[in-house]
């Protein structure tokens, strides 16, 4: 939902943009692309509660500026193609999987899973690493993470690249069902169809109930048809044979059941904050660079809010991005966040 939920499917993203393939930072036509693919050169588990170990791992140089990717969802874990989006021989490239998800342990858990347990557990694996002052750089439901750690622990930020702002309000979330049911009404209306009478709208309680149903088939139908739905609003040039042949494959499902049922059990919670609590303290955030990339046609997260945010730190810099979506692997999306990265380079030495 608030994120780039698909973060996991790059196979499948990778058959919408072709464009995803490119190995070199620039071509004769100086486009700008992702860097080339890199392997870790360290992975662990880090222990952060009685029950709970984060996965992480360790890309690039390990001397190098320490940058903290937070992925979307909740529960959407990481992926290989965000080690791409930093120059290697510069950035120290962290990456980990929230609570439940990914490759942390125990999948799917719920228990001590919330906002404030994750800011604690970006703070652990700081400290774990031994490194001092961070960039962060998290997109969508990783927007707000991002914020809500800055704001909990300003004297560690180096500087910010956000990107499909979500600052997880009520508002936010009405406006996201308002606007499945308006720009995807086939889609919408099957799912809205499938609901138990006792259910007449899309709201994060009623599917959270539904997809912790006790009768698996229920559960899994209605995880399916509300992914299918999420999954089209995702970019610009989501082809329908992608998405089904995403959500029906068996080898994917556990992904997309682990997803749905901690992103829901964040978004019936209000994301563990008081409403409006990210913008209300953005005052706590140090003089910072922080940039901001949202694309113009983001119909999961909403310029609007990005524009909001700007207003609110002063010396932000904005991106409006055009012909993009909410998708961190839309072309004219990378482009940006490239950039930034690349601008950051100088500054952060």
């Amino acid at each position: 939902m608030k994120t780039d939920k698909y973060l996991k499917f790059v196979l499948g993203i990778s058959i919408l943009f072709a464009w995803f393939g490119c190995s070199e930072m620039k071509n004769h036509n100086n486009e700008i692309h992702l860097w080339p693919e890199i392997e870790p050169f360290q992975t662990g588990y880090l222990k952060v509660s009685d029950i709970h170990e984060i996965y992480y791992e360790l890309c690039g140089n390990p001397d190098g500026i320490p940058v903290f990717v937070i992925h979307g969802g909740p529960g959407a874990g990481c992926s290989p193609k965000m080690r791409q989006y930093f120059n290697p021989e510069k950035y120290l490239i962290v990456l980990h999987d929230q609570r439940g998800c990914g490759k942390s342990k125990p999948n799917a858990e719920l228990r001590e899973n919330n906002t404030q347990q994750l800011v604690s557990d970006i703070e652990q694996l700081r400290v774990k690493l031994n490194l001092d002052k961070i960039i962060l750089f998290g997109g969508s439901w990783g927007s707000a993470l991002s914020l809500a750690y800055a704001e909990s622990y300003p004297e560690n930020i180096k500087a910010m690249v956000l990107r499909g702002i979500y600052l997880a309000t009520n508002e936010e979330d009405d406006l996201y069902y308002k606007m499945l049911t308006n720009y995807f009404p086939e889609l919408a209306q099957q799912l809205i169809e499938s609901l138990p009478d006792s259910m007449n709208e899309l709201n994060n309680s009623n599917l959270y109930k539904l997809f912790r149903a006790e009768d698996e088939n229920e559960r899994n139908k209605y995880i399916k048809l509300f992914e299918k739905l999420g999954f089209k609003a995702l970019g610009l040039h989501v082809k329908d044979s992608v998405i089904e042949e995403y959500v029906n494959s068996e080898e994917n499902f556990q992904e997309i059941y682990t997803m749905n049922l901690i992103a829901f059990h964040y978004f019936t919670n209000n994301c563990y904050l008081e409403e409006g609590q990210l913008l209300r303290d953005v005052g706590k955030i140090p003089d910072i660079p922080v940039d901001i990339v949202h694309g113009r046609y983001d119909m999961v997260c909403f310029p609007a809010t990005a524009y909001k945010l700007h207003k609110s730190i002063p010396g932000s810099t904005l991106k409006i991005v055009e012909e993009a979506g909410h998708s961190l692997f839309e072309k004219p999306i990378e482009e940006e966040l490239v950039k930034a990265m690349k601008e950051l380079e100088a500054i952060s030495n």
